[in-house]
């Protein structure tokens, strides 16, 4: 079976060492906590995410262009589909990425997932986000805040990004509202280190081309180093 724990590859010439030595770290203490054959987004074969946002920000897109990066990077199993409720501008939306070393067998909806990505942060007041994410959980943010300044209880890895400052300087717009799905895949493959920055580039370049693709690329590489992370590990 080929092995999930990736490292991030160089881009641009540049080895990023902050993110390098802080997957390792986290990768060993998970490795440590989790035995194995327990779902965990590190060391075993099954890997959940579970997209929070509202129509028209990019969700349902987001997941495929992250099943599609990890289907390209060499897992053998990837699925991703809306949750629940029509993409309708505003409307409250969720979205769900399978990503696993084997063929995925099970198609029923995402109870508890490792990864919970929040495209609108005005979602933690009406949907139960904690509750749909397992304790350890890694939990991706847009918010101005850094990840030490979010209040949130319990046991969670937390990433944090101004996922629509990075969309409006690289002006990733659609009818005047930042598109956040862009940066926050950014956010996921420095804080997850699961899905390589790479390969979330060439999942880009199969969702779009020309200057839309080299556009979102930036921006991609952009929410990479701009990401804000608070380990429990």
């Amino acid at each position: 079976m080929k092995s999930s724990h990736r490292i991030p590859p160089p881009v641009g010439g540049v080895i990023h060492l902050k993110a390098f030595f802080a997957c390792i770290f986290l990768r060993r203490a998970k490795m440590k906590e989790t035995p194995v054959g327990k779902n965990n987004f590190w060391g075993n074969a099954m890997h959940e995410v579970i997209w929070h946002g509202r129509g028209g920000q990019g969700v349902v897109i987001a997941a495929q262009i992250l099943a599609e990066s990890a289907y390209l990077q060499g897992f053998k199993g990837v699925t991703s589909a809306p949750t629940f409720g029509p993409e309708r501008r505003g409307a409250q939306l969720m979205a769900s990425t399978r990503i696993s070393d084997a063929a995925i067998r099970t198609f029923a909806q995402i109870e508890k997932a490792d990864i919970a990505v929040i495209l609108d942060p005005s979602l933690f007041g009406v949907v139960d986000i904690l509750g749909s994410l397992k304790p350890n959980g890694l939990i991706l943010i847009n918010t101005t805040q850094k990840a030490e300044e979010v209040a949130i209880e319990g046991c969670l890895n937390i990433a944090t990004l101004d996922a629509a400052a990075i969309a409006l300087r690289f002006h990733l717009l659609k009818e005047g509202t930042p598109m956040v799905n862009t940066p926050m895949l950014g956010v996921l493959a420095r804080a997850s280190c699961l899905v390589s920055l790479e390969y979330m580039e060439r999942g880009l370049k199969w969702k779009m081309s020309g200057t839309a693709a080299a556009t979102n690329i930036a921006a991609l590489r952009a929410a990479y180093e701009e990401t804000s992370l608070k380990r429990i590990v």
